[in-house]
């Protein structure tokens, strides 16, 4: 848990983009540090920021009811974000990416070591698809299917998921997250 909270007092100090200006509190994640499932969403919002917390907003409540779907606890998952200030009109650059998981995501996965990385919505796919070199293509291709990657770190599964906040955008689109996340019921077992 040290090396967590050590990780996470850098956060709180971090000045490294210019996304530090406008958060009034960093989210670095929580759960347990030795959590089997670890989620990846794209960066705090509005509720998020203010109370220093991921996913505590509208998105938040939808994606605690999916993990109910899947057999799963919040407070058994590590939840954390690819950036982890404040982006007031929900889009990152690459620097922004770049930066932010070099300095933080990718040492939270190699404290973690989760067996399964459920990537929300596009950005944190992208992210962790090219840094574990998997073949790219759209969400509608990928999503809820599982994909096994090892190194000398890491032996996961990942996949894909729409993020939360997409099902509550386009309610078309809720009933495919929703058996989406009954399908991780059975790949977690």
């Amino acid at each position: 848990m040290r090396r967590l909270l050590e990780l996470e007092k850098q956060v709180e100090n971090c000045k490294a983009c210019d996304l530090w200006k406008k958060r009034k509190h960093p989210v670095f994640g929580e759960g347990p540090e030795n959590a089997k499932v670890m989620l990846i969403g794209l960066g705090p919002g509005y509720w998020e920021n203010q109370k220093g917390r991921p996913f505590v907003g509208a998105a938040g409540k939808f994606l605690n009811e999916l993990l109910s779907l899947a057999e799963l606890k919040r407070e058994d998952v590590y939840i954390t974000n690819v950036v982890k200030c404040y982006l007031p009109e929900n889009k990152v650059t690459e620097e922004e990416v770049k930066v932010c998981t070099s300095l933080y995501l990718d040492k939270q996965i190699e404290i973690i070591k989760p067996k399964i990385i459920i990537t929300l919505g596009n950005v944190a796919t992208e992210y962790i698809f090219k840094k574990f070199n998997l073949p790219l293509t759209s969400m509608n291709k990928l999503h809820g299917k599982s994909f096994i990657v090892s190194n000398l770190f890491l032996q996961a599964k990942i996949i894909p998921m729409y993020h939360p906040a997409a099902g509550l955008r386009n309610p078309g689109l809720r009933s495919t997250i929703e058996e989406d996340w009954k399908i991780i019921k059975e790949v977690i077992k």
